[in-house]
């Protein structure tokens, strides 16, 4: 039988890692991540069903009686597409509360999803 956890604690440390890397921290010390830049991490290839599960943490935030501004941020960037030209980008700031509520309430077929739900 192969053990399916074989490697899990390096997997871990690297997905730990790299969460870390991204992480932002305010003038306050308060630590964010963008949602743009968790997506991908996560599994998810666009945009739009990414958000559906932003909209499922918000839910979850809200059904424990806390308020979801203090954990999810809606901004609009403003980015350089092909033309150069400047456009209009949605995307979140997220709390490490918001991120976690965005695991769980991810697609559990999603391999990142699964390991995340996992730690």
């Amino acid at each position: 039988m192969i053990d399916s956890t074989a490697g899990l604690p390096i997997q871990k440390e690297r997905f730990i890692r790299d969460l870390n890397n991204i992480r932002n921290k305010s003038n306050e010390g308060t630590e964010y991540w963008f949602a743009r830049d968790i997506q991908e991490r996560l599994g998810y290839a666009r945009w739009e069903n990414f958000v559906e599960v932003i909209g499922k943490a918000q839910k979850a935030c809200e059904s424990t009686g806390v308020d979801t501004q203090n954990h999810f941020l809606n901004l609009t960037k403003k980015v350089r597409v092909g033309s150069g030209a400047m456009a209009d980008k949605e995307d979140y700031i997220l709390s490490r509360y918001a991120c976690y509520l965005v695991a769980m309430n991810g697609d559990p077929r999603k391999r990142e999803i699964g390991f995340a739900q996992r730690l």
